[in-house]
């Protein structure tokens, strides 16, 4: 059987692969390895194969497994309630899914009263999918303005999740909406996003060709993850390839 080493020396290469098409440097792509749901012990076995970004739908689950590991470096990708900000805020080194303006004022708020500054990421509904979490593309440059003038807040970038398929090049037009939405806001704003996180397990190839530079890889490093029984996939919660 395949061990967590061997998928992540496979993902590698094809990282290296498509980046060398792109013409990009390989080395400007991270890895967020998605343990929502993964027991500590998987969690151990990537840190012992070179993992070391990890990412958690949920603050209630990621608690104990932050608290118990006291390593990684912790990204929040599901969705976050204004009322969950303040655990949020104690154990997450990046909170990727910054969608409204209420919420980032919460994080700011939080932050503060512990003296953090908080890296976040604005994420967007690229794609318009009602069932998803994220701004509109419009509302985009006033939500980031208003973020970077938070002073408790470090806005690093831009998150989205493209519709699921199983076939990867129908994410393409996604990723590579998210790029130019990116780049327009810096040109437009002067602000530097450098961060697009983007792409998961059946479709970060094509992130990686669209300008990705974090990848959330959940079932190509773990295997087949166990489903929590009250997550299912009409649920707006539940992201479905990871």
């Amino acid at each position: 059987m395949e061990d967590i080493a061997s998928r992540l020396a496979v993902i590698q290469a094809e990282i290296a692969s498509a980046a060398q098409r792109a013409k990009r440097d390989p080395a400007e792509i991270e890895i967020i390895a998605v343990s929502k749901t993964q027991p500590e012990s998987a969690i151990q076995e990537a840190i012992r194969a070179g993992l070391t970004i990890f990412g958690e739908n949920k603050v209630q689950e990621a608690r104990g497994k932050i608290e118990s590991l006291e390593r990684g470096v912790w990204h929040l990708i599901g969705h976050l309630q204004s009322n969950k900000a303040k655990d949020a805020v104690r154990l997450f080194d990046s909170i990727d899914s910054v969608d409204r303006l209420e919420l980032a004022e919460e994080i700011n708020h939080r932050a503060d009263a512990i003296g953090k500054t908080q890296n976040v990421l604005l994420q967007v509904n690229i794609a318009g999918e009602s069932t998803k979490f994220g701004c509109s593309p419009e509302s985009a440059r006033s939500l980031a303005e208003a973020i970077n003038n938070m002073p408790r807040l470090t806005l690093c970038g831009l998150m989205t999740i493209a519709p699921f398929s199983p076939d990867p090049e129908k994410s393409r037009p996604h990723f590579a909406g998210l790029r130019e939405l990116r780049d327009k806001l810096q040109t437009d704003t002067g602000l530097q996003l450098p961060t697009l996180s983007m792409g998961m397990s059946g479709d970060f190839i094509v992130a990686v060709e669209e300008g990705g530079t974090h990848l959330r890889i959940g079932t190509a490093l773990f295997g087949e993850r166990l489903k929590l029984k009250q997550q299912r996939p009409e649920d707006p919660s539940f992201i479905e390839s990871t």
